[in-house]
């Protein structure tokens, strides 16, 4: 019998693997200092176009990023700044294991 996962939970653990992502984890620090278009993005991070792009589209998807038309093209920016915190406290439990701390 297959279980009902609540939608809370099922979210959570979607956003978990998008993060689990080096591409997409790279791009959300980029966009943590403003907005940004894929052919920069794509060049700062030495990957291709489509990698940047299927990873903005997983990103568009959860409702993490969100973009904005101009005459230079599209624009990505983070939607939900509390990702950002999420993302500082990742990193500091890196750093701690790291250490040895726990």
């Amino acid at each position: 019998m297959k279980r009902k996962v609540p939608e809370s939970i099922y979210r959570c653990s979607r956003i978990c693997r998008v993060l689990g992502n080096p591409t997409a984890y790279e791009i959300l620090s980029i966009l943590a200092n403003g907005k940004q278009r894929p052919t920069p993005l794509s060049q700062r991070l030495k990957v291709s176009i489509p990698t940047i792009s299927q990873a903005l589209r997983s990103l568009r998807n959860l409702d993490l990023v969100r973009y904005e038309n101009t005459a230079e093209g599209k624009y990505y920016s983070i939607k939900e700044e509390q990702l950002l915190e999420v993302m500082n406290d990742l990193t500091q439990v890196v750093r701690r294991l790291q250490r040895g701390e726990y």
